[in-house]
């Protein structure tokens, strides 16, 4: 039996649309005039006009009620252009704080990653350095803090707005279900490895377009055959993550959560969100990862110069991945998730 894996209608309108939106308002010059903060205020500005901010809430909290598979596909056109906003932290941070009234209009929402030290302080929590307010775990509690944010941020690969951010200063609301945590920070790991997949894609048409135009000895060098089996070996794997992403995007809209979902390793059958969403971010970090480190190495010395775009999706693909954990901790984490539900 034939498995149609295209977007469906709808979803084309909205990769259409978005595509169309960050390829005219976040062109490179804008990600490294956002530069090293990695915030674009305007972009973001056209993006509340836009309601993107608001897709991820039910139409009952005053959002457009979007799937997460149509989320994921918003993600995946703002990895494509690296675009400098805290969208998907913002829609993960803001699906938890739904009918709690607590974030304002206007307001950035954001998720601590990690619980907080025993100081009360969420470290490099991404979008921490812009964010009003933060969601995370403090003392085994589900809060949400307001305070003001620090607007600077540490140097980092990625140049990400990350900052640490208190747990217990400011205006602090507990929420009612810790487990709620870890449900939002699975789809953070669903939405970053959707833009991991823009910027893997991205690369490869970088890298195609590069070996087209650039020559030696007489010719374009993608006609030289270890430059043409470097680059064809990319789509099955930057193809296989999107796939991935999306089975975890469709695992999550129909409520395979919380065990409600199939791991069975003896025929390979994961239909759990949790373990799908570690695989999705996993998979799509090494997809981006190769595909601009390739890229990268056709453009030869001009590759790691800074007039040059390739640069800009291969630090990104390492501090977008990183900004987690180490991956090696996340795939021993994956396998806790896999084979203690299986024993």
């Amino acid at each position: 039996m034939a498995i149609d894996f295209s977007l469906s209608p709808d979803q084309q309108v909205i990769a259409d649309v978005f595509t169309s939106f960050f390829s005219q308002e976040s062109g490179t010059e804008v990600v490294r005039a956002a530069e090293p903060l990695g915030h674009a205020p305007e972009l973001w500005s056209k993006l509340q006009d836009m309601e993107a901010p608001a897709m991820a809430l039910p139409e009952a909290q005053g959002g457009a009620g979007a799937t997460m598979a149509d989320l994921v596909v918003v993600a995946e056109a703002l990895g494509r252009a690296l675009a400098p906003v805290p969208l998907l932290e913002h829609w993960a941070a803001s699906r938890v704080l739904a009918g709690s009234n607590f974030l304002a209009d206007g307001e950035i929402a954001t998720l601590a990653l990690r619980p907080s030290t025993d100081e009360g302080i969420w470290r490099l929590v991404p979008a921490g350095a812009i964010a009003q307010v933060v969601v995370g775990l403090d003392d085994g509690e589900l809060v949400a803090v307001r305070s003001e944010p620090p607007l600077r941020a540490p140097k980092n690969h990625g140049s990400a707005p990350l900052a640490d951010r208190s747990s217990r200063l400011g205006e602090r609301l507990v929420l009612t279900e810790p487990g709620a945590f870890d449900l939002a920070l699975d789809e953070w790991r669903v939405f970053t490895a959707a833009a991991l997949v823009g910027i893997a894609q991205q690369a490869l048409d970088i890298g195609v377009a590069y070996a087209l135009e650039r020559t030696a000895f007489g010719r374009p060098i993608g006609a030289f055959q270890s430059v043409q089996h470097g680059l064809a070996e990319l789509p099955a794997l930057i193809d296989g993550s999107r796939f991935l992403v999306h089975k975890a995007a469709w695992a999550r809209d129909n409520g395979l959560i919380h065990g409600a979902g199939e791991i069975n390793m003896d025929d390979g059958t994961i239909t759990e969100f949790a373990p799908l969403a570690a695989m999705a971010f996993l998979e799509s970090a090494e997809a981006a990862a190769v595909a601009t480190d390739k890229s990268l190495h056709y453009h030869g010395g001009y590759g790691f110069s800074l007039e040059y775009d390739i640069q800009l999706y291969f630090r990104r693909a390492r501090g977008w991945a990183n900004i987690l954990n180490d991956p090696a901790r996340e795939r021993l984490r994956l396998a806790d998730l896999l084979w203690t539900r299986e024993a």
